[in-house]
């Protein structure tokens, strides 16, 4: 079998994740590559982006091969279902009924919006670094 190249590997379908960052006076873009630990960007406009992450995922694939490192590849979109159970007390199960009745939506509605919305401001919140942080080269 022969090995995947840098480009193989971009060619990938890879996660990317991307935030608006409109932190302590800075207005820009940032983006993660989600399988590949480490690898993120940030440019001053949504339309360098692409061409910023683009850089940071070849730089990181191409240390990970010549020190040897397994490469994660995209995890395939059939891995998930769309479906998953989850308990809740019967106080939230009610507070959610109620809410999606007073929206006027389903509760599954109610609830993928509320999901959504709830991921979106965990992501923004990691996507920010920590004061103390020195950011690594690029």
């Amino acid at each position: 079998m022969l090995a995947k190249s840098i480009d193989d590997y971009l060619a990938m379908p890879y996660t990317i994740e991307v935030v608006r960052d409109e932190s302590e006076g800075y207005s820009g873009w940032f983006a993660r590559v989600v399988e590949l630990p480490g690898c993120m960007t940030q440019a001053d406009t949504f339309e360098e982006l692409g061409e910023m992450i683009e850089d940071a995922m070849r730089v990181w694939i191409e240390v990970a091969l010549e020190d040897g490192q397994a490469i994660p590849e995209p995890r395939p979109a059939e891995d998930y279902s769309g479906k998953f159970v989850v308990r809740v007390p019967k106080s939230l199960h009610r507070e959610l009924v109620e809410a999606a009745e007073r929206e006027g939506v389903s509760l599954n509605a109610f609830v993928n919006v509320a999901l959504g919305r709830a991921i979106g401001s965990l992501q923004a919140v990691a996507a920010k670094p920590h004061p103390d942080h020195i950011p690594e080269p690029a």
